[in-house]
């Protein structure tokens, strides 16, 4: 499965859209996600500073480190003289920065006029405040401007072949997760088991190759369930404690992220009730789903269900997930909380994620999903519910 040359000109078409209606002449885009999205420029060289000119009209033009500037013809569909290379005298450097250099390329080369209104994508991972001061200095006949993180929600309505691309990541998903249930045992090292985790995310299946992940495998145990976005320590896995395990399978850079609660041991009164109460929120919330609700409403589902349990929870239950680079496989736009006012449209993708975080455990379970004109599709297949192994007799 790959992205034609006519799907990648139809995403330009809506971002010109976009940028027209914020009154933008122009946009940079410099997050890994976002490149990947306009031209499918794919390499781990984002570290380094790197962006892509995108005017209201004309020829893009690509800039990175001169060394990661020959990789975009491995990748990017831009011609040669659309990718330009800035020199390594630049890199790492404390007194200048390569956006001094690539900020005078587009001023040299005219390519929009003084007065211009330019977006910058102001809350991307890397885009540092030098590279904004760099960029102002560079460019001052310029008005540089938040894009609002405009390619990101173009972003949000899938195609259909990025669904298809979503479904091939959900089988990877399934197989990394089986790995975590099959390793997670009494005795084994958290460490050993987030590596055939990350051995499955990688090997993906005989049809479809996986792909590194945004996020390392999570696997907050015991006590430390209490808390989200914790990884592994090597520590052995204890009778009668509970392991949350949170990660994604990966195919082209598409992701389908999943969490599920494994139980070594018998399980507290306490985890099986909180357990019980995400599991009826989840299932609430999931009938739910379908065009033309809000984000809003799916919200307030869930928070009357497990409010019968005298259950509340503050943080959102779920993000729209696509494309994801590190250090993030979210999207950076809808959130399905109260506060959302975002109507659900077909081929949306969530991720809903019910994670109830109490005093000394946790409870996870979560679902990649896509929005349909009736209801909902759930990527994977992993049983729901907690997963109990180990019971002592």
């Amino acid at each position: 499965m790959t992205i034609s040359k006519l799907e990648y000109d139809k995403r330009l078409v809506k971002v010109r859209e976009r940028m027209s209606v914020q009154g933008l002449s122009g946009i940079l885009v410099c997050d890994p996600a976002n490149l990947y999205y306009l031209i499918g420029y794919n390499a781990w060289s984002f570290y380094t500073p790197q962006f892509l000119f995108v005017p209201i009209e004309g020829n893009l033009i690509f800039f990175a480190r001169e060394m990661d500037a020959r990789g975009a013809f491995h990748t990017a569909w831009l011609s040669q003289e659309s990718v330009v290379g800035y020199p390594e005298t630049y890199v790492h450097r404390t007194d200048r920065h390569p956006f001094d250099w690539a900020g005078a390329v587009l001023r040299d080369q005219g390519c929009l006029d003084s007065g211009s209104r330019v977006g910058v994508e102001l809350d991307a991972h890397f885009f540092s405040p030098k590279a904004y001061f760099s960029l102002v200095a560079a460019l001052p006949e310029w008005e540089l401007v938040d894009s609002r993180d405009l390619v990101n929600w173009v972003r949000l309505v899938k195609s259909p072949s990025e669904i298809d691309l979503m479904r091939a990541a959900a089988t990877v998903t399934n197989a990394a997760m089986q790995a975590a249930i099959e390793h997670i045992r009494v005795g084994a090292r958290q460490c050993d088991v987030a590596a055939q985790i990350s051995r499955a995310q990688c090997s993906g299946t005989a049809k479809y190759g996986g792909d590194y992940p945004a996020i390392v495998p999570m696997l907050p145990t015991g006590e430390a369930a209490s808390a989200p976005h914790l990884t592994w320590t090597n520590r052995e896995f204890v009778d009668d404690e509970a392991v949350v395990v949170e990660i994604a399978g990966v195919h082209q850079r598409y992701h389908a992220p999943l969490a599920r609660t494994i139980m070594l041991g018998r399980p507290s009164a306490a985890l099986q009730s909180l357990a019980a109460a995400t599991g009826e929120g989840i299932e609430a919330v999931l009938g739910t789903v379908r065009a033309g609700i809000s984000a809003r409403e799916l919200a307030s589902v869930w928070n009357a269900e497990i409010s019968k349990h005298g259950l509340e929870k503050a943080s959102r239950i779920g993000y729209s997930i696509g494309i994801g680079y590190p250090p993030d496989w979210g999207e950076r736009t809808v959130s399905l909380r109260v506060e959302e006012d975002t109507v659900l449209q077909e081929n949306m993708t969530f991720h809903l994620i019910c994670g109830m975080w109490m005093d000394n455990y946790g409870y996870e379970v979560s679902e990649p999903i896509r929005v349909t004109v009736d209801g909902v599709e759930i990527f994977t297949d992993v049983p729901r519910g907690l997963i109990s192994k180990g019971v002592r007799s």
